[in-house]
C-alpha cells in the first residue's frame, strides 16, 4: 500500500459521491413539481403511498430527499401524516435500487457482448459522451438538466471504478485486511461504522456504493457487512430527522421521528433475525463466504424489503407515538395561513418545491389584491362599513404574504444555483413588491370612498360613467397580468404595455374633461379632488402591471434582464409594429366608448 493508492482512493470517493450528488439534485429539480402532485393524488392508502415512496425514491435517488419532500408537504398542510407514513417506509425501501445499480461492477469480461454493453467500464464514458453533448450543443428546455443527470451518472461509475482499482491495490496491505477482518470480529464496531459514515455522507445509497467497491477486495465477509448495512440506516435516518427538523413546524419533525422509530425497529429485527438464524446453522455456508457487489445489494434490499412488509402494521402505533414525542405548538389564526405554511425550510434542499411554494403564496397574494381592488370600487358606489373593515383586513393578509414570501425568498437565495431557477427567483423578488402595491392601490381607493362617504359627495354621472370605461381598460390589463404571471404567457405578457399606453391617454383626457366641467360648474371642487386622486390610483394600477408583464418577459428572455427601460421606451417610442396596431386597436375602442359616456347613465359597477 502506497500514498497513490490511497490518493486514488479518495479521489474515486469524492467522484462517485459528487457523481451521485449531481445525478440526484438534477433529478430532483426536473420532477419535483411532478412528485408533489403524485404525493397529493396517490397518498388515499397506506399502500398506495408505500409504492409511491418507494418509486420516487428509486427515480430522485435519495431516501433523504423523499422524506424531506414529504415533510415539507405535511406541513404545509397538503399531505396529513397519517398519509405519510406509507410514503416514508416506501423510501427506506427504494434506496436499495442504487445499489442493484452499482451491483453493475459484478459483469466481468467473460459474460456475454451485450451483457458487457452494461458494465461500468463501458456506461461511465456512454454517459458522459451522452450528457456533455446535451449540455454544450442541445439546446432545449430540459436538455442542460437531463445532461446533468447523465454526467452525474458518468461520473458516479468512474468513481467507482477509480475506487475499485485503488482497492485492488490495497488488498495486498496487512493493515486494510486487519480492518476488514475487524469488521467481522465486531459487529458493534460494524454497526457504528456503518452508522458513522452513513451520518457524515448523509446518504445511505453512497454508503452502501462504498461497501460494495469494498467488496471487490474479496476479503469482505457476510459476517463483516450485515452489522454495517444495519448501522447504515440508523446513520442515513438521523441525518434526515435532522433536515427534517432545521426550522420546520411540528408535524414536519414527526415525519423525520417516524423514519427514526421504523429505521430503530429495522437494526433490532435485522439484528436478532441474523442471530437467531446464525445460531440455528442456516447462515453457515454464508457466514464466512466472500460476499461482492451483487451480494450486498441483495441483502440490503431483503432488510428493507422484509422489515417493511413485517413492520407495515407498526405504523399506527409509530403515528403516536411520534405525537407523544413532538408536541405541537398553537398556530395563529389568520387568512391565507395554509400559504405562509407552504413557505417550509425544508424545500431548502430542493429549490423547486421551495419555488412553487412561492407561486402558490404569490398566487393567494394576487388573488387577494385584485379581490380588494374590486371591493374597492364597489365601495365608491355604495359605502359600507363592514365592508371597508373587510378590506382593510384583507390588505394585512396581503402585506402578511409579502413578509413572508420576501423572508423566504432571502432565506433560499443561498440554496439556488441552477441559472433558470435564479431567474425564477428573481422575478419573484420584484413580484413581491408589485403585488403588495396591488394592494395598496386597492386600499387607497377604499379610503377615497370611505371619505367621500364622510363627506356625503359623489361623482357627476358623467364622471361615473367615464371611471366605467376606464376600469374597463384596467380589467383587461389585470387579465393579461394575471395570465402572464400564473401561465408564464410570453403573449399576454406583451398585451400589457400597449393598454397600458392607452390608460395613460385616456387619464390625460379625463383630466381635460374634469376641468371643464369644473369650468362649467357640472362638479365640485371637492369631488373633483377625489376624482383625479382616483385616477392617479388607476394610472399607477396600470404601471403595477407593466412591471409584472415586464418581469415575465425578462424572466423568459434573460437578455432583456438590462434593458428593461430600453425596451419600454422603444416600444413607446413606436418602434414596434405590433405594438402599434395592438396600441391603436385599443386606443379607438376605448375611446369610442369614452365618446358615448355622456350618454351613458348606467351605475359605474353595472
Amino acid at each position: 500500500m502506497s500514498v497513490f493508492d490511497i490518493i486514488t482512493l479518495l479521489g474515486g470517493l469524492a467522484m462517485f459521491l459528487y457523481g451521485m450528488r449531481l445525478m440526484g439534485d438534477s433529478l430532483k429539480e426536473g420532477s419535483s413539481g411532478t412528485l408533489k402532485v403524485a404525493m397529493e393524488k396517490l397518498t388515499g392508502s397506506p399502500v398506495r403511498a408505500f409504492v409511491l415512496g418507494v418509486a420516487v425514491t428509486a427515480l430522485i435517488q435519495s431516501s433523504t430527499a423523499t422524506i424531506v419532500i414529504t415533510s415539507g408537504l405535511v406541513a404545509a398542510g397538503i399531505l396529513t401524516l397519517h398519509q405519510s407514513l406509507g410514503v416514508v417506509i416506501g423510501a427506506n425501501v427504494g434506496t436499495t435500487v442504487t445499489g442493484q445499480i452499482i451491483r453493475l461492477l459484478d459483469i466481468d469480461s467473460s459474460a456475454a457482448v451485450w451483457l458487457q454493453l452494461f458494465r461500468p467500464s463501458t456506461l461511465a464514458p456512454v454517459a458522459l459522451v451522452i450528457g456533455i453533448i446535451l449540455i454544450m450543443f442541445v439546446n432545449y428546455k430540459n436538455s442542460k438538466n437531463i445532461g446533468s443527470i447523465a454526467m452525474g451518472f458518468g461520473i458516479l461509475f468512474s468513481g467507482l471504478l477509480n475506487m475499485t482499482g485503488a482497492v485492488d491495490s490495497l488488498a495486498d496491505s496487512g493493515a486494510f485486511n486487519a480492518i476488514l477482518a475487524g469488521l467481522g470480529k465486531s459487529p458493534v464496531v460494524g454497526y457504528l461504522s456503518g452508522a458513522g459514515v452513513a451520518f457524515v455522507l448523509q446518504s445511505s445509497s453512497a454508503t452502501i456504493g462504498i461497501l460494495q467497491a469494498f467488496s471487490m477486495s474479496g476479503l469482505l465477509t457476510f459476517k463483516a457487512i450485515y452489522a454495517v448495512i444495519v448501522g447504515i440506516y440508523l446513520g442515513d435516518c438521523v441525518t434526515t430527522s435532522i433536515v427534517c427538523s432545521i426550522g420546520a413546524k411540528a408535524e414536519a419533525r414527526r415525519v423525520g421521528i417516524v423514519n427514526i422509530l421504523f429505521n430503530l425497529s429495522e437494526t433490532v429485527l435485522v439484528l436478532v433475525a441474523v442471530t437467531v438464524l446464525h445460531r440455528v446453522g442456516l447462515l453457515d455456508s454464508l457466514w464466512d463466504s466472500a460476499v461482492h457487489s451483487g451480494t450486498i445489494a441483495n441483502t440490503n434490499t431483503i432488510f428493507n424489503l422484509g422489515c417493511a412488509i413485517l413492520l407495515f402494521p407498526m405504523l399506527p402505533v409509530y403515528e403516536k407515538l411520534s405525537y407523544k414525542l413532538v408536541r405541537s405548538a398553537p398556530i395563529a389564526p389568520g387568512p391565507y395561513q395554509e400559504k405562509l405554511l407552504e413557505l417550509s425550510p425544508t424545500f431548502f434542499s430542493t429549490p423547486a418545491l421551495a419555488l412553487n411554494s412561492c407561486y402558490d403564496a404569490l398566487h393567494a397574494m394576487f388573488s387577494a389584491a385584485v379581490g380588494n381592488l374590486e371591493a374597492a370600487y364597489r365601495q365608491l358606489r355604495a359605502f359600507d362599513a363592514a365592508k371597508a373593515k373587510e378590506i382593510a383586513a384583507q390588505e394585512d393578509a396581503v402585506d402578511a404574504l409579502a413578509d413572508g414570501v420576501g423572508n423566504y425568498l432571502v432565506q433560499l437565495s443561498p440554496h439556488i444555483k441552477l441559472d433558470n431557477q435564479v431567474r425564477i427567483l428573481d422575478q419573484y423578488y420584484k413580484l413581491v413588491v408589485e403585488f403588495e402595491r396591488l394592494g395598496d392601490h386597492a386600499m387607497n381607493i377604499a379610503e377615497i370612498a370611505e371619505q367621500m362617504h364622510a363627506q356625503a359627495l359623489r361623482f357627476s354621472d358623467t364622471a361615473t360613467a367615464e371611471l366605467r370605461v376606464i376600469r374597463q381598460l384596467i380589467g383587461r390589463i389585470l387579465g393579461h397580468a394575471e395570465a402572464a404571471f400564473l401561465k408564464r404567457d410570453g403573449e399576454a405578457a406583451a398585451h400589457i404595455e400597449p393598454l397600458e399606453e392607452v390608460v395613460d391617454d385616456m387619464v390625460a383626457s379625463l383630466k381635460e374633461f374634469h376641468i371643464n366641467r369644473l369650468r362649467e360648474g357640472k362638479c365640485s371642487v371637492d369631488a373633483g379632488t377625489y376624482y383625479l386622486n382616483l385616477l392617479a390610483e388607476i394610472e399607477r394600477i396600470s404601471d403595477v402591471c407593466s412591471n409584472i408583464g415586464i418581469s415575465t418577459l425578462t424572466r423568459m428572455h434573460p437578455d432583456l434582464a438590462n434593458r428593461t427601460h430600453e425596451y419600454a421606451s422603444a416600444l413607446h417610442r413606436g418602434n414596434d409594429e405590433k405594438f402599434n396596431a395592438e396600441y391603436h386597436a385599443a386606443h379607438d375602442e376605448f375611446f369610442a366608448r369614452l365618446r358615448d359616456a355622456d350618454a351613458a347613465q348606467t351605475s359605474l359597477f353595472d
